[in-house]
């Protein structure tokens, strides 16, 4: 398999982390969205990453399509999402939690780097700002001290909450600061010590 773009962006990193994690060998070819878009519109034609091309050539796009994919070739003793039921519902929904913050922040990152400073729409910064911030917050609050935020394993919750602070912290750190979520340094402190996490770091 080849999957296309880099980790600094944290679509991609939970990608890239995740194969990892579910043994599942792959390339990694590290095109970007601004210097290598038309590469990138030859596997994806919306010119986004990430894209991951299977063994059979079919191309995946969009991190959560992929994701779902893994799983299923990973199985369901390995995979990151439990199959069905309650238990799957509450690691989606973490995920979406992870996701939002990641999207929100994503959203600052583009605004501040394209906009000129002097049109910077300040309302809407706000707004993404608290939208991410509230997601934090959710996801300290269902953080345990120790362990993963479901369950006796590492999920796609903490892989996906993981990529969005690593993305925050390289690029807006100040709404990260280090004693405001003690519980998510912690899962990530914790989350570091597998190679899957600390080998895909942007």
């Amino acid at each position: 398999m080849i999957l296309i773009g880099r980790n600094n962006s944290p679509f991609v990193r939970r990608v890239a982390a995740s194969l990892k994690l579910l043994g599942l060998p792959f390339e990694q070819q590290q095109l970007s969205t601004v210097t290598n878009r038309e590469d990138v519109e030859r596997v994806n034609p919306l010119g986004r990453i990430p894209a991951l091309v299977l063994d059979n050539d079919e191309v995946l796009i969009d991190s959560t399509a992929i994701l779902d994919c893994l799983d299923e070739l990973a199985g369901p003793e390995k995979a990151l999402v439990p199959a069905s039921g309650p238990d799957r519902r509450r690691v989606l929904k973490l995920v979406a939690l992870a996701m939002g913050v990641m999207e929100k922040s994503l959203g600052c990152y583009v605004e501040r780097q394209v906009r000129p400073g002097d049109k910077l729409h300040q309302a809407l910064l706000d707004r993404f700002a608290a939208q991410a911030q509230a997601g934090l917050a959710a996801l300290e609050n269902e953080c345990p001290a120790d362990g993963w935020l479901f369950g006796g394993k590492i999920s796609q919750a903490d892989v996906s909450a993981v990529a969005g602070m690593d993305f925050i912290r390289a690029f807006w750190p100040e709404q990260l600061p280090l004693n405001k979520y003690p519980r998510l340094e912690a899962l990530r402190t914790r989350a570091y010590a597998l190679p899957a996490i600390a080998e895909t770091k942007p």
